[in-house]
């Protein structure tokens, strides 16, 4: 499958900007979440750890006013006085108290000494100081930890209630150490919220030693008293025995990843500080979002610059392409370097292009004047082997062909007209032998020297020259019609055809040359031509012949003679026809295919017996 360059240009363009800017992209973001997460979790720690000591020092001081407000309380319940100045400053006028109960521990009995409520806080819910009776029942608090020395806090918020967090601590100890009174504050839930309202895309809330919460960002959630125990930070905070630590944990509630990170007070509460992994992620991803745009956008650029990069590239590269092909075909006179202008490496190739052109040229014009001299297969043969002086043994079918008369014609004519007789009567046979896998040898006068066997070799060689020979039987006819007709005489001749074995190669020298077969097979070939005037014949060929063609051809025999340069008679044989394809035998005569036999130099007939 053929793809232009510019197509591959374009395409390893981008894979090495998209690797190149998505490996930079996915390093960047990978470090940038790293980064953003490292940050977060110290930020978390940070803020819970602020949130941790603000609620420290809101708690301690609700202990504070809650030890001196309850030890007033205590003092007058037991004088069976009133509290004074003193305890209205502390309860009455301090926003914060809701209710403040002082409780008696006898061994497992548990007795309250003293009660005060703010009414006019619980009268808006159409409440009185009974619902703080049912709070204790609710709430179940843990007085028996407090009697053990703990502070606890419990949220003590119901529906349709006010908002309240009790802090339970250890008010009076015996003799012996032994707590023996404790105090319960129910207090607003204000003061515990307030560190938790500020905006921020953390959620941050506050949990008591059992993981209900106590205060939170969403104090619906607050009120609701929520325990967030399932919660896997909450599981872990509430068994650390660090009192702060960080992780990263699955949120329940919606399956998202979270960072988190918690702190413990001194009271036991802990406050939790978490921020969702897609809220940080969202940063990097926008980072992510622009790398990619950028990326894309570079990468449409680099497409269009490298487009107009590759169109002056290819353009010239496909017109090289198009002489290429048209060179191909035999077209030596194309200028490459008149439609290449680039002044590159391209250039360069047009210019090559060109000094190529020239010495193909040059090369076509030898091959074609050893074509005219030699034949083509010669020539294919002489061009692609190191010439060199000798040559190789083949069996090979000689052909020698002469004009009857020929010396009385040239006699009685003008050179101009015997060579424009020789030219057409050549221009006939040469091509009808070229059609048929001949190589003419050489023009000896009037005469014709073809070959075939050589250079290239067949198993039918034999048979093509005996067509061949048929061929120019019929076109000799043809021939002497025309001259006939322009009152020009007919020309007669004769034809010789023998196999055997020959030396095909150059002979001469270094500095002259020629391709020609020699030996007996030719001399022998060549007499066999001379004994067509004897015989009266315009065809003749040998036994030898007669072996290889079979029975193709139609044949009958001549007679026998001594020839010069052979010692035995020499069987010569009649062409009449040829066998055609569908089996039938198709004779081949004309007017001129016989003629009166006379004597012939160097040729005796003998008996053929």
């Amino acid at each position: 499958m053929r793809i232009p360059i510019s197509t591959k240009l374009i395409t390893v363009t981008i894979l090495i900007l998209v690797a190149a800017t998505g490996t930079i992209t996915w390093i960047s973001s990978s470090y940038f979440e790293k980064k953003a997460a490292e940050q977060v979790d110290i930020a978390n720690l940070e803020s819970a750890a602020a949130k941790a000591k603000e609620i420290e020092n809101i708690i301690a001081n609700l202990v504070d006013k809650t030890r001196g407000t309850a030890s007033l309380l205590t003092k007058g319940a037991s004088s069976q006085v009133e509290t004074g100045d003193d305890f209205d400053f502390n309860f009455t006028k301090d926003k914060n108290f809701i209710s403040l109960e002082v409780l008696k521990l006898d061994g497992t009995s548990v007795e309250t000494v003293a009660r005060r409520v703010k009414e006019d806080v619980l009268k808006p819910y159409g409440l009185n100081s009974t619902y703080m009776i049912h709070v204790r029942s609710w709430q179940k608090f843990p007085i028996r930890s407090v009697a053990q020395g703990s502070i606890e806090i419990k949220n003590a918020t119901y529906p349709k209630a006010p908002a309240m967090i009790t802090i339970g601590i250890p008010l009076i100890r015996d003799e012996q150490g032994k707590i023996t009174h404790v105090a319960l504050a129910d207090v607003s839930l204000a003061p515990f919220e307030k560190p938790f309202t500020d905006p921020s895309e953390r959620t941050q809330y506050l949990i008591d030693r059992h993981g209900e919460l106590l205060a939170h960002k969403d104090e619906q959630k607050a009120m609701a008293r929520l325990n967030m125990a399932k919660y896997p930070i909450v599981q872990k905070a509430l068994t650390q025995k660090s009192p702060q630590f960080q992780t990263k944990f699955l949120n329940p509630d919606n399956d998202k990843d979270y960072f988190g990170a918690s702190v413990k007070t001194s009271y036991g509460a802990t406050v939790i500080s978490q921020t969702s992994e897609e809220t940080i992620l969202e940063v990097s991803r926008e980072v992510k979002r622009r790398a990619i745009f950028v990326a894309g956008s570079a990468i449409s650029m680099a497409i269009f610059f490298i487009f107009l990069f590759s169109m002056t590239l290819t353009s010239p590269i496909e017109k090289l392409a198009e002489m290429i092909n048209l060179v191909s075909k035999g077209n030596f006179n194309v200028k490459a370097r008149a439609q290449v202008k680039s002044h590159d490496e391209v250039g360069d190739l047009a210019e090559a292009f060109d000094h190529m052109t020239e010495g193909l040229k040059e090369r076509d014009k030898v091959k074609n004047l050893f074509s005219k001299f030699h034949g083509s297969s010669v020539a294919e043969d002489l061009i692609n082997n190191d010439i060199g002086v000798g040559g190789q043994t083949k069996d090979v079918v000689v052909f020698f062909s002469d004009i009857r008369g020929f010396t009385a014609f040239s006699e009685k004519r003008s050179p101009e007209e015997v060579v424009e007789m020789l030219n057409e009567y050549f221009g006939v046979m040469v091509k009808i032998i070229n059609s048929h896998g001949g190589v003419v040898d050489k023009f000896i006068g009037d005469a014709i020297m073809a070959v075939w066997g050589a250079p290239k070799s067949s198993d039918k060689d034999a048979q093509q020259a005996v067509r061949a020979c048929l061929e120019m039987r019929r076109a000799l006819e043809g021939l002497n019609e025309r001259r006939i007709a322009r009152e020009q005489p007919p020309i007669n001749i004769g034809m010789g055809l023998h196999a055997g074995k020959a030396i095909s190669g150059t002979i001469g020298s270094d500095e002259r040359m020629e391709y020609t077969v020699i030996g007996n097979t030719v001399n022998t070939a060549s007499r066999i031509e001379a004994s067509t005037k004897a015989f009266g014949a315009d065809l003749l060929i040998s036994d030898t012949v007669i072996e290889k063609i079979g029975e193709d051809f139609k044949t009958e025999l001549a007679g026998a003679a001594e020839v010069k340069g052979r010692s035995e008679a020499l069987k010569m044989f009649k062409v009449r026809g040829y066998r055609a394809e569908d089996g039938s035998m198709v004779e081949v005569r004309t007017a001129y295919s016989d003629y009166e036999a006379e004597a012939a130099d160097k040729v005796k007939i003998k008996d053929a017996a």
